[in-house]
């Protein structure tokens, strides 16, 4: 008999980390013989990422409770001016979903050997139910600082009852440990199109430095921005891809610095489309101020790129070594500067780095992800 196991997340209507690398461990496992399902917290047609026709999909309508209903749009009438008003509204938009999730999986859970949490709200929320906790892994994806006083303070000390934790961080899995023993390091899983690349034609690579990414003021664009003003780029070129709420101030700083022959906005790229602009790339930047992983940095390493990383937390310490690129002390952005200017102006260091890189890479190949999943399953 195969093993039954939900996974549990909002969406999967838009581009977003936490449901691609969900539905890439859900796709493997479904392939693996797992009875797999998903409960999305939101209708509608939920493929975004393309998920296998065997893996059965529930979905919730969390915005249609009470509260969205009749509380919020009081709160719009008469708060008008609070300046507390959007996050009450979040508030009553957490409470009224966790009521909808919580009553569904009353009826449900004993359908399911385990379940996985993908987001530490639900994770918060579902601890409190003993007998739903038991077989309920907390799948952690972001900070463990995150929380606040309500899913933080308050409702955090409640992970004892889960089955267990999962954590893509270091320094997440000691925070962790210390409420739940079963807490568990499982990087995660790249997925494809990245998977299946086997051997990359670093000759035919072109100079280009590569950013993707949210474009946000966490995602700290504008720092590379100002680090290439500060070195000579020769031919070199930098393409950022993705968007956000940064695009226009950083095309404005790009213009101001005058580098607008030297940066290409590209937008958001479908996955494949970032897959072979990251195989034509030779350096990939990144000086996040925050990190959960940073996913991306691999898959700047399975196509066979150097980095070039701030030391932010929590990820990159992870990832980032002397085999595939360089590691940057947060906010030293002379060091940055540096070591990006001695791989521009030395071919042979920078091609025999990207190969070391790429070379690195297999080290972080899926079948030692799912092996770790089999693993604390079987336990």
């Amino acid at each position: 008999m195969s093993k039954k196991i939900l996974f549990i997340y909002y969406q999967n209507l838009k581009a977003g980390g936490v449901a691609r690398v969900m539905i890439n461990l859900a796709n493997e496992l479904c392939e693996n013989g797992y009875d797999t399902s998903i409960l999305f917290l939101m209708e509608g047609a939920n493929t975004f990422y393309e998920i296998n026709p065997k893996i059965k999909i529930h979905t919730l309508n969390s915005f249609g409770h009470w509260g969205v209903n009749n509380i919020n749009p009081l709160l719009d009438k008469y708060l008008k001016k609070f300046r507390y008003k959007y996050s009450l509204k979040k508030y009553v938009y957490d409470f009224g979903q966790w009521d909808v999730m919580n009553k569904w999986l009353k009826n449900n859970h004993s359908q399911f050997d385990i379940i996985i949490s993908c987001w530490y709200k639900l994770s918060a929320q579902i601890s409190v139910n003993k007998t739903i906790a038991s077989k309920t892994f907390a799948w952690e994806h972001s900070n463990f600082e995150v929380g606040g006083k309500i899913w933080g303070n308050l409702l955090r000390p409640k992970y004892k009852n889960l089955k267990g934790i999962v954590c893509i961080n270091k320094t997440s899995v000691d925070y962790y440990k210390t409420l739940n023993p079963n807490t568990f390091l499982i990087s995660n899983l790249i997925g494809e199109p990245f998977e299946s690349i086997e051997k990359i034609d670093f000759e035919a690579k072109k100079n280009n430095l590569m950013y993707v990414g949210r474009l946000d003021e966490d995602k700290n664009v504008s720092s590379i921005i100002d680090a290439i003003s500060n070195i000579d780029m020769k031919n070199f070129i930098f393409k950022i891809i993705g968007d956000g709420p940064e695009l226009e101030n950083l095309k404005k700083l790009a213009k101001d610095k005058n580098l607008q022959s030297k940066i290409i906005f590209t937008d958001q790229l479908p996955i494949v489309q970032i897959k072979n602009e990251l195989l034509d790339s030779k350096i990939f930047l990144f000086m996040s101020k925050t990190e959960a992983f940073g996913m991306v940095l691999l898959e700047a390493m399975f196509c066979g790129n150097s980095l070039i990383s701030y030391n932010c937390n929590h990820g990159p310490s992870d990832i980032v070594n002397d085999k595939n690129g360089f590691l940057i002390p947060m906010n030293d952005k002379m060091l940055f500067q540096e070591n990006l200017q001695n791989l521009i102006d030395n071919d042979e260091l920078l091609n025999n780095l990207n190969k070391s890189s790429f070379h690195n890479s297999f080290e972080w190949k899926k079948n030692k992800v799912l092996l770790k999943w089999n693993e604390i399953f079987k336990s």
